[in-house]
């Protein structure tokens, strides 16, 4: 690990508005916020620029930045906490552990941004809007919840519309090159350093909001490997 990681990681154990594999953090969230407005997670959010800029837009809710990856955790977090963002939090765990640390209904939205689309089929379950993990997020959603998806890759954006048609999903917006139709205003308007990149590329960014149903996620027999037939997801860790 190179000198520069090792100090930020290090310097996650001095901020306030990070946790780390806590123990108690399930149930206990507006408690870390010290009041009683949703909570919102941004998931692999690498360096919580998005979070950060949520949190900055709308400080009637609290945003969690959640990734494994501390040394680029530290940098929005320490941007968050220099301008005072009390709303703005990170927590740094495996997001397959997901459901450890947040309770039934205890976040009201979930935001994807720019993760890595995993084109390997055989890393399909990797994706994060794969039906394992639209499992475990109807497990901490609250009823109607949104989560949204924005991404660079037609292969991810393609994937993830086809798993909604068979999860049954709501379709709240579907959004082609947001930038081409100037549909990037307010949270849409906010640019990652990677977003850059890729506007700067020319590539076509896609969004799509979307909640889950009521019923159980299926896992589609494609991804079932010897296994024939789908199966209701009840039990996926």
């Amino acid at each position: 690990m190179g000198q520069k990681k090792l100090i930020r990681f290090q310097a996650l154990n001095s901020l306030s508005n990070v946790l780390q594999y806590p123990e108690t953090a399930k149930g206990n969230w507006l408690k870390f916020f010290k009041n009683n407005n949703p909570v919102v997670l941004e998931l692999a959010c690498g360096r919580g620029e998005y979070s950060v800029g949520l949190g900055r837009q709308d400080k009637s809710r609290n945003y969690i930045g959640v990734d494994i990856k501390g040394n680029r955790m530290y940098m929005g977090a320490n941007i968050a906490m220099k301008e005072g963002l009390d709303n703005v939090g990170f927590l740094r765990i495996q997001i397959e552990q997901i459901t450890k640390y947040f309770a039934m209904g205890e976040v009201s939205e979930i935001w994807i941004i720019f993760p890595d689309p995993f084109l390997r089929l055989s890393r399909a379950k990797n994706r994060l809007t794969h039906a394992r993990f639209l499992h475990q997020y109807q497990q901490i959603l609250a009823p109607g919840g949104r989560i949204n998806l924005k991404t660079d890759s037609k292969e991810l954006y393609d994937f993830t519309l086809e798993t909604i048609a068979e999860q049954a999903c709501t379709i709240h917006e579907n959004m082609v090159d947001i930038y081409g139709t100037g549909k990037a205003v307010g949270a849409l308007a906010i640019q990652t350093y990677y977003e850059k990149m890729h506007l700067a590329e020319g590539r076509t960014i896609y969004y799509i909001s979307f909640s889950l149903p009521q019923t159980g996620i299926t896992i589609p027999e494609r991804f079932l490997g010897k296994e024939n037939g789908t199966s209701t997801v009840t039990d996926i860790k």
